[in-house]
């Protein structure tokens, strides 16, 4: 099976709608050892059947637009951060001591963009920021992975493939799907209102409780389908302003504690159609955000999406994590570099890949309710994709145009944050929307209500 029909597939997508979609191959799009392009290109391939799926139900089409996949703007999109700038600065994508280093027996990779993580990490080590190298040179790569993790920090081991295939949470991810879609109760189909192709999510409230890339990325693609994307933060720990300024396209933006602002934070959920998560497992199920919970609190019907690093089973289940973490463990760094020096992928690709997956989970979780009703539950996990990534997709080799850089899928605009250049959007079909509908604003300067 190829990586289109494969993913298409994974959200529940009728087979005989692909024929609807053709690509544009290009050269050296997103060049690596593993085959990014071919994941990238299924991922938006993907979410852009399901956007022209949906758009065609809500403009009574009998037929489902044509959908074009360019490799060109598929891989500026997956490396959007590196091409947005503010006021001619490029934002600062990891800092100091997000990197690899070496350890006693290895290496172990950390993540410390947030002051949070940052301190957490080094209370761990015992170390001021300048002792970090030193002190993880004396210990081991699992010791390291363990210690910070009870910190409540970010660290893992660089493991190799057959390290990582025999740890037992890779066991638990392989027997998940790429994509798990559930049912939760037989709330009344969904009646969509007349809509052209170009907006099908119009009218459709999304509640964005995500962070980083992954879930931020797939909220980002809602919002481009004409969606009331709401991004909510909680006032401790805001996002990054620059990861913000890169995904915040679209969307709304507000802070809340939502323990201490739980009647206006009801008042969201009471009229949320779509509720996206991408904090780690069970971490707000306490703030009445379990599936379950939301099912009951929307008779009407809703579709909950959550999006995980290294799914909801298994040892580290409950444990927090990014691209790059998931990159290390699961043996990707050392297949895109080595053992003696690790690598990277030419993107991050398990967060955009698995944000325009979850896009078009919701999607298609969408038309499933006005098929015939019911809350939807979907579940993503970056180390399910990394899986596909490793395990599961087939190269089809090179050939296309040449790709002569990002230029023609870079756009400018004014906002409040600032000149703004960043990359186009990648969902592409006939009559299908070409850009957001507005740029980000400062973080968190909007109300925290429907609009």
């Amino acid at each position: 099976m190829d990586s289109l029909t494969y993913a298409w597939a994974a959200v529940g997508g009728d087979p005989a709608i692909l024929p609807r979609l053709s690509t544009v191959p290009r050269e050296g799009i997103l060049q690596g050892r593993l085959p990014v392009r071919e994941l990238a290109r299924a991922c938006v391939g993907a979410c852009a059947l399901a956007a022209a799926e949906l758009g065609a139900r809500g403009a009574r089409l009998g037929v489902v637009p044509e959908v074009r996949v360019d490799d060109g703007v598929v891989g500026t999109a997956f490396t959007s951060e590196r091409h947005l700038l503010i006021n001619g600065r490029a934002p600062v994508t990891f800092a100091p001591l997000s990197r690899f280093w070496r350890t006693a027996d290895g290496w172990v990779r950390t993540h410390a963009n947030y002051p949070h993580h940052t301190e957490r990490l080094l209370t761990a080590l015992g170390c001021r920021p300048d002792g970090v190298e030193a002190a993880l040179a004396e210990r081991s790569a699992a010791q390291v992975e363990e210690a910070v993790y009870a910190a409540g920090g970010l660290a893992v081991a660089v493991r190799t493939p057959e390290e990582w295939a025999a740890h037992p949470q890779a066991r638990a991810v392989a027997g998940r799907p790429l994509v798990e879609r559930e049912r939760l109760d037989p709330a009344p189909a969904r009646v969509l209102p007349p809509a052209g192709p170009a907006l099908p999510l119009d009218g459709v409230r999304v509640l964005d409780l995500t962070r980083v890339l992954a879930g931020p990325v797939g909220t980002r693609t809602l919002a481009l389908l004409g969606a009331d994307v709401l991004r909510v933060d909680p006032p401790r720990y805001p996002e990054l302003p620059d990861q913000h300024a890169d995904t915040g396209f679209g969307k709304r933006s507000a802070t809340l504690d939502l323990r201490a602002d739980r009647r206006a934070f009801e008042e969201l959920l009471k009229s949320a159609d779509v509720v996206v998560t991408g904090y780690r497992p069970g971490a707000l199920d306490r703030f009445g955000l379990a599936p379950e919970a939301l099912a009951e609190r929307r008779p009407v019907g809703v579709v909950v999406a959550q999006v995980s690093a290294w799914g909801t089973s298994g040892p580290w289940g409950r444990r927090r994590g990014f691209d790059s973490l998931v990159q290390a463990a699961t043996g990707i760094a050392v297949t895109e570099g080595s053992a003696r020096r690790p690598g990277a992928l030419p993107a991050q690709a398990l967060d955009h890949g698995t944000g325009y997956l979850l896009a078009a989970a919701v999607l298609r979780a969408l038309t499933e309710q006005a098929d015939d009703g019911g809350s939807r539950v979907v579940r993503l996990a970056l180390a399910r994709t990394a899986l596909w990534l490793t395990n599961g997709i087939d190269a089809t080799g090179t050939g296309g145009a040449a790709y002569e850089g990002p230029e023609p899928w870079l756009a400018e605009t004014d906002s409040a944050l600032g000149r703004l250049r960043y990359a186009l959007p990648p969902v592409a079909y006939e009559g299908g929307p070409g850009d957001w509908a507005r740029p980000p604003g400062p973080l968190g300067a909007d109300p925290a209500g429907w609009s």
